[in-house]
């Protein structure tokens, strides 16, 4: 199902968004995808999204996580799914894990107010936080598209399995290959661990989890430099 979503650009260049947004006309169906350039902003597609009955997590769910963080960031951050925490406040990454985030990003100066937005690959809680099937990753993809779009980030950070498999398709174990740079639809693509990983394995000795992802953060500031000093 995931792979019948549309490309986020055509072959040659990005989809222009419609003058004017008949929300009615936007697909309701988990099996029919979102069309690209369907949102105008970011506000547009939130006041849909938080209405979305597009697949079964909408009948459990508290609220819509959509997203956090600056519009015009350079950095996205893409995670699984909200947990009860985002589920009852309404916004990604706001537990321990969100918070172990926040301190990761500030240890190379990013300010997540301005240089990041964070969304998930769904915006409604799965039962349990178990992993989002396919189906829901698939019916949940046009607005992560759409917000990819919108914000046009110059690099994209995959947090876990999940992140990797529902954006670049791979299945490969996040220990492979975290800290390494894929592209995908002309962007920059890093997998990295997710938070709540490190939060299993504390321990700072070279060569464990939390020593990876320090390297791997530091990769990613010198590379933003780069791009940001090249234009």
């Amino acid at each position: 199902m995931a792979d019948d979503q549309f490309s986020l650009f055509s072959a040659n260049e990005a989809v222009s968004a419609p003058a004017s947004l008949d929300y009615d006309a936007i697909p309701t169906s988990g099996n029919v995808p979102i069309p690209p350039g369907t949102y105008e902003s970011l506000e547009q597609l939130a006041i849909h999204c938080k209405d979305c009955q597009r697949c079964g997590l909408a009948a459990e769910r508290t609220h819509v996580v959509v997203s956090r963080g600056s519009a015009t960031a350079p950095i996205l951050i893409i995670g699984e799914g909200p947990g009860q925490q985002e589920d009852e406040q309404g916004l990604p990454f706001v537990g321990k894990s969100g918070q172990l985030l926040e301190k990761i990003l500030a240890s190379v100066r990013f300010d997540t107010s301005q240089d990041v937005y964070i969304c998930n690959i769904v915006k409604c809680r799965p039962p349990g936080n178990r992993v989002p099937t396919s189906d829901e990753m698939a019916a949940c993809k046009g607005y992560l598209l759409e917000q990819v779009r919108l914000v046009n980030p110059k690099i994209i950070l995959l947090t876990g399995a999940t992140a990797v498999k529902g954006i670049l398709g791979l299945k490969d174990g996040i220990t492979k290959i975290r800290g390494q740079w894929f592209e995908w639809e002309g962007r920059l693509c890093m997998p990295i661990f997710h938070p709540a990983y490190l939060l299993r394995n504390p321990s700072r000795d070279k060569g464990g989890p939390k020593w990876l992802m320090w390297q791997d953060i530091q990769t990613v500031r010198t590379k933003l430099d780069e791009l940001l000093a090249n234009g």
